[in-house]
């Protein structure tokens, strides 16, 4: 019998893929950790991940990832072949699904849940649990909903006070009626608003009819907003997808980071073109070819704290996009504050470097501004680009660099040439 070693464990999972073995494959699976499987499936090839989905069965697919977003990476040729191979009834579940966006309450659901009409009675709901104990068991089981006959959610129960109530004691008379539900369309600032308020484990999801249609529960709702910080840290990047991993084609990856970096040097060519009008000034004064830089990256800096503030707030909900006066007046004092301290310390290297105080007083004066506007523009911008329903995590990086670059050569330059028979001396 010959035994072949494998240096990387994509590699076997690979071999076992391309011999269509099954059983191999789950006995794989189970040998790996939660953090081991991501990194395995990740360095898979796409028609790689996409052969392992139409081997596994729909619970151990939905066990590596959730099968909706899966399918929703996946042209709709794709994710159709893979849900024929799916159970009738799993497939009409990741349909239904499917429909909702991901960054609400419908797409973020549950479907598997207690639920009872009203006319049931604490021991029929005892007995229903006993009958179907294999199937609840796989339930992530907190509450027992109880619904009207079309439907409708009426009310809400313990598990605690569903145990310990007397048989013969019917479901209206002990449940929790008018419980906080959602609707479908609640967006994922609003479901984390309301686990912040309430210390539900999950909370009801109702169609526009108030019929209960699912269940979203606090760690899917945590799960998400961590997902989309991550996904506002790669656009912040310049990732312009949200998502990049080196198993993705070359193509797509390279176009991904281009289409941000060529926008960027446009606009920093943009920029730069204020020197040239400024050529005399600079051939006078060559000290200040070194400080241009040291002043826009730290303006870029300053702002760019700036920038991260406002993204994390306008992502919890904390600031609307109409309030850019409070934020604009919030950032105003950080950037004075910030800016006199760094301005003096840069027009003191200067003035020590050089010897020249008037050129301390050019550069400082310029690095103190130009901190003012970037910290205000960096805490503004992605108010403004949500109220113009733009990307604020894609398009205030550049938009920022360009604006505050432009700024601080100017500034710059023009107090140099203000005073240029005192610095060129």
């Amino acid at each position: 019998m010959t035994t072949t070693l494998y240096q990387e464990p994509w590699e076997e999972l690979e071999a076992i893929l391309g011999a269509d073995d099954v059983q191999r494959l789950k006995v794989y699976f189970e040998e790996l950790s939660p953090g081991e499987t991501a990194r395995v499936i990740s360095r898979l090839r796409e028609d790689d991940q996409e052969r392992l989905l139409t081997l596994l069965s729909p619970e151990d697919a939905s066990g590596l990832d959730e099968q909706v977003d899966l399918l929703g990476k996946l042209d709709a040729q794709k994710s159709a072949a893979i849900l024929r191979e799916m159970e009738v009834e799993e497939a009409d579940e990741v349909r239904q699904l499917s429909q909702f966006a991901p960054d609400t309450a419908g797409g973020l659901m549950i479907t598997e849940y207690l639920v009872y009409p009203d006319s049931f009675k604490i021991g029929d709901v005892l007995e229903d649990l006993r009958e179907h104990t294999d199937l609840y068991a796989k339930y992530d089981i907190q509450y027992v909903y109880v619904t009207s006959s079309n439907g409708e959610l009426i009310g809400v129960l313990r598990l605690r006070d569903l145990l310990l109530s007397p048989r013969e004691t019917p479901l209206t008379q002990i449940m929790i009626s008018r419980p906080v539900q959602v609707r479908t369309v609640t967006t994922l600032d609003d479901l984390q608003h309301l686990f912040d308020r309430h210390a539900y484990f999950g909370i009801p999801v109702a169609d526009e009819q108030g019929r209960l249609v699912g269940v979203v529960r606090r760690d899917d709702v945590e799960e998400a907003i961590g997902e989309r910080a991550d996904r506002t840290f790669l656009k912040f990047t310049g990732i312009v997808g949200g998502e990049e991993l080196r198993s993705m084609a070359l193509p797509l990856r390279a176009y991904r980071r281009l289409s941000w970096l060529s926008i960027n040097i446009v606009l920093n060519i943009v920029a730069a073109s204020v020197i040239t009008f400024y050529q005399d000034t600079i051939a006078a004064v060559i000290a200040l070819a070194v400080f241009l830089p040291i002043i826009s990256d730290m303006s870029g800096c300053s702002g760019n704290q700036a920038v991260a503030v406002s993204l994390r707030e306008l992502t919890l909900g904390l600031v609307r996009p109409y309030e850019v006066l409070r934020v604009l007046l919030k950032e105003a004092g950080v950037g004075i504050i910030n800016g006199l301290l760094l301005g003096v310390l840069l027009g003191s290297v200067a003035w020590a470097w050089w010897g020249n105080p008037y050129l301390g007083l050019v550069v400082g004066g310029a690095m103190a501004l130009n901190t003012v506007v970037a910290v205000g523009l960096g805490g503004t911008i992605p108010l403004l680009l949500r109220r113009m329903r733009m990307d604020p995590a894609l398009a205030s990086g550049p938009i920022l660099t360009t604006v505050t670059d432009m700024c601080g050569f100017f500034l710059v330059l023009s107090f140099a040439t203000a005073a240029l028979p005192w610095v060129a001396g």
